[in-house]
């Protein structure tokens, strides 16, 4: 196991600092070891206090942990005070710690400072020059580089500035301008981009903190470094995309997020696996539409396609039976992924949907169980929607849960030209949606 090595401040409120590094070094595999540098008393609106720690024991920590256990990678975040920072540069450079990533924490996100401003030239001489990536923020980086950003020739200006004081790689996060959030990595050479579809949210806690933890440990795990960051971006992306909205300012990056997603993906495949064997021994085949059908299962906290997991191939009448061509696997069908991830957005639990033929017989039997049950037009649908795959039961999803704040079990329309009808079963899990499904048998 890799050991990161994180050198910052304590955030009493769990959401930045030493306590969302040692975090996300843990949930992505590392092995995780602080040295504080300061305590402060903080929640999701203010720090209201902050208590920095001598620097003889901020020495003694990094001595005390570097002398035994070594480290493959260190971060540093808050430092607060210029003998900080030196102290800190020396004890690295005398244990010869060559992955440095530096997060150049100066103002906290309800705008309290973090670094005293007499430390910013302590950092940009003694620390900066022996960053592997220093990452910072677009008014981190107008600080540093003593130039103003507005645009992205601003930001490649910048990043110019740094490294010429002597960091080897230099990446500035662009999520204060406006725009997709993209990020920029200057190795002295040539710029590459890290952009993401932008997510709108008051809750950001802690995001800096995490990212620059993220690239240390794929720095310790040998990435390079831009492999390092595209997969610390999808990290806090995720994070980000489904922050906890604690506390009552900004509340933190769920850095869990994107752990638990991958750690239940066998058991999104092997639910579904023994759905199919459950809808197999069911007589099902007249439910089967004449595009046939397919049963999917989201993973937590889905973002995309590629985690929601279906049949390849659909499932196929046979009969009164079905049959499947492969087993379950992740992108295997845009059109129920469609469906899922646009209920997922209204209900995050409603992670599993099947579609079935349509026959007012049955739309019926639903309403006489006494489910909930909605309808969409697609004689509505905008053009530019029908001309994009699985633009319509996007569309069609997102108009019916956009006007009711229960979630429906199902969801249908009659249809139009060269568009089958076709009611889609809706449910927390594929044995729910089966139970249902079971249900409307004949």
């Amino acid at each position: 196991m890799k050991r990161i090595l994180t050198i910052a401040g304590s955030d009493s409120g769990g959401g930045a600092g030493i306590q969302a590094d040692l975090k996300t070094i843990t949930l992505l595999g590392g092995f995780g070891m602080s040295v504080l540098t300061a305590l402060t008393a903080q929640n999701t609106k203010e720090v209201r206090a902050i208590h920095a720690l001598p620097p003889a024991f901020i020495e003694e920590q990094l001595d005390t942990v570097l002398s035994d256990i070594g480290a493959d990678a260190a971060k540093t975040g808050m430092l607060f005070s210029a003998q900080a920072i030196e102290v800190v540069a020396d004890r690295l450079s005398a244990y010869d710690i060559k992955k440095i990533v530096v997060d150049p924490v100066m103002v906290a996100k309800g705008g309290d400072a973090l670094l005293v401003e007499g430390a910013r030239e302590t950092l940009a001489k003694r620390l900066i020059p022996m960053a592997f990536v220093v990452t910072p923020n677009i008014p981190e980086a107008e600080v540093l580089s003593k130039h103003s950003i507005s645009t992205e020739k601003d930001i490649h200006e910048s990043a110019r500035i740094i490294h010429a004081m002597g960091a080897k790689h230099v990446l500035i996060k662009g999520g204060h301008l406006e725009g997709p959030a993209k990020d920029i990595l200057y190795d002295g050479q040539s710029f590459f981009e890290f952009s993401r579809e932008r997510v709108y949210t008051l809750h950001t806690h802690g995001t800096g903190c995490a990212y620059s933890a993220a690239i240390a440990t794929y720095l310790a795990m040998d990435l390079g470094i831009k492999e390092a960051v595209e997969q610390a971006k999808d990290f806090i992306h995720a994070a980000i995309r489904f922050a906890l909205p604690l506390g009552k300012g900004h509340g933190p990056a769920n850095v869990y997020a994107p752990f638990a997603r991958d750690q239940d993906r066998y058991r999104v495949l092997d639910a579904l696996k023994t759905c199919l064997l459950r809808l197999q021994q069911a007589s099902i085949g007249h439910l089967i539409p004449e595009v046939q059908s397919n049963l999917g299962y989201a993973l937590p906290f889905a973002e995309t396609h590629a985690h929601v997991a279906a049949f390849p191939g659909r499932l196929v009448r046979l009969g009164e039976t079905i049959v499947s061509v492969k087993g379950p696997a992740f992108g295997a069908s845009r059109h129920v992924a469609s469906i899922i991830l646009t209920t997922m957005r209204h209900n995050p639990r409603s992670r599993s949907a099947m579609n079935i033929r349509f026959s007012e017989t049955t739309v019926r039997r639903c309403q006489a169980l006494g489910w909930k049950v909605r309808v969409f037009d697609r004689s509505h649908e905008p053009e530019d929607v029908k001309k994009r795959e699985g633009g319509s039961l996007e569309w069609g999803a997102d108009m019916v849960l956009s006007e009711d704040t229960e979630m429906p079990d199902v969801i249908y329309d009659r249809g139009e030209i060269g568009k089958e009808a076709m009611i889609r079963v809706l449910g927390q899990t594929p044995d729910e949606v089966v139970d249902k499904v079971l249900q409307l048998r004949e």
